[in-house]
């Protein structure tokens, strides 16, 4: 059995995605939700389904071994990042090579990198008069949103888009696609 960590900051919809699609699997399970927001209501869904949780600061996460130790204690082959707005810390990076992805709410390279987030990112793409976007789920580097790319879908932009409506199809993108990409990356571990 694979065992996966996913790593949130807010509300936490694509994490209980996960959580669901893996709930029945004899494969694969969540075993952990870490955190860096003590108050993010991603806490509350993970608990409703018995997923451990761990809360950290910033400086246990960039500063000490804390996280890392988590992550090797409960013997995680996978991690996801689901709406974490971190950099990953190298030494997590050079333990979990090519085992580590994000979910971005745009067609990457374009509308990535610092401070490209939620509704951020929706307001650019409309705003420099993009036809489409979509998601893109990439590999985790010491970068914001520069890793491998592994997958995109895309939606149209029509002429009357708006941030909002835009991100309600980029939600049905996410939801639609990292359970299933998550599957086929971990499935294929050795």
């Amino acid at each position: 059995m694979k065992s996966i960590a996913i790593f949130a900051s807010g509300s936490g919809t694509n994490a209980e995605n996960l959580i669901l699609y893996f709930k029945e699997s004899t494969d694969v399970k969540i075993s952990l939700l870490l955190t860096n927001n003590p108050s993010a209501g991603v806490i509350k869904r993970a608990n409703k389904y018995g997923i451990n949780t761990l809360i950290f600061t910033h400086d246990n996460f960039s500063n000490s071994d804390f996280v890392l130790n988590a992550l090797l204690n409960e013997k995680i082959d996978f991690i996801v990042l689901a709406g974490f707005l971190w950099l990953m810390p190298v030494s997590i990076i050079n333990q979990f090579p090519n085992r580590i992805i994000n979910i971005h709410p745009a067609l990457l390279p374009k509308f990535g990198g610092k401070g490209m987030f939620g509704m951020k990112v929706h307001e650019s793409v409309i705003f420099a008069g993009e036809i489409e976007s979509g998601i893109t789920i990439h590999y985790v580097n010491e970068h914001f949103d520069e890793g491998e790319i592994i997958f995109q879908s895309k939606v149209q932009i029509e002429s009357d888009e708006t941030a909002e409506t835009l991100a309600q199809k980029i939600h049905q993108l996410e939801y639609e696609f990292l359970p299933l990409v998550t599957e086929q990356l971990v499935l294929a571990l050795r």
